[in-house]
């Protein structure tokens, strides 16, 4: 049984979700820091990728005009949110400030 994605934003664990298009460049350059932020965190992180052509509800539910956009969740909150591109020494701050 597949989680819904408001159960998996939920929980102690922080979570990464990355609203993503497979036709963005940025977005390809992008992923190989996320795996990376993955990696260096372990545990510390839950990172999720959602392709925003194939859940344009979600996407639209979270206001996403622009790929990529990162969200971060704690505790099924909104903590902090960014289009673009980030180097991965900030993301990581980002994450652990939260």
């Amino acid at each position: 049984m597949k989680a819904s994605f408001s159960e998996i934003i939920k929980g102690d664990t922080p979570v990464l979700v990355n609203f993503f298009a497979d036709w963005c460049g940025p977005c390809k350059s992008f992923a190989p820091t996320l795996k990376d932020v993955k990696g260096d965190l372990d545990d510390g992180v839950k990172v999720v990728k959602i392709d925003v052509d194939k859940n344009q509800t979600l996407a639209a539910q979270y206001q996403v005009k622009g790929v990529p956009t990162t969200i971060l969740f704690k505790d099924g909150k909104q903590v902090w949110r960014q289009s673009g591109v980030l180097p991965k020494h900030e993301l990581i701050q980002i994450i652990k400030s939260h």
